[in-house]
């Protein structure tokens, strides 16, 4: 199999070739991988179902032994593919406190970090397009 990264992967139904996919994929594909649910005020609020982690969001663990934990991400490893939550974590045997890291699909995001003007106008560019195709489907079905 070939050594560079290729996007026929993603449309291959083996397994490992998926695998190949995920690991081998540039930056700005592995951002996108990192995404995960919004809240139901969140999914009202900017029309979409899933952004991007970043540092600083605040979430909910869904699934596996924190779940219900509320917390900051403080870390997001892109080439692990995993986040890191405030109060997610576990004492060695040395007693030294360590982060677990999560997979981002445990995860559902409650307070999006808002920082960053580039995030705040990819949202309102989104939000500003479902609005215009929801009006124009409307005015297409009173005709």
């Amino acid at each position: 199999m070939k050594k560079q990264f290729s996007p026929a992967w993603k449309r291959s139904t083996q397994v490992r070739k998926q695998r190949k996919y995920r690991y081998n994929a540039p930056l700005h594909l592995r951002q996108k991988m990192l995404s995960a649910h919004l809240s139901k005020q969140l999914r009202a609020e900017y029309r979409r179902r899933a952004i991007p982690i970043r540092t600083g969001d605040e979430v909910v663990v869904t699934t596996g032994q924190f779940r219900k934990k509320h917390g900051k991400v403080t870390e997001v490893d892109m080439k692990k593919l995993k986040i890191f939550i405030d109060g997610c974590s576990r004492k060695k045997v040395s007693g030294q406190e360590v982060h677990i890291p999560i997979d981002p699909s445990n995860v559902v995001i409650t307070k999006a970090n808002m920082d960053d003007k580039m995030r705040q106008k990819i949202l309102r560019r989104k939000t500003e397009k479902k609005k215009v195709e929801k009006t124009a489907e409307k005015k297409v079905e009173k005709k």
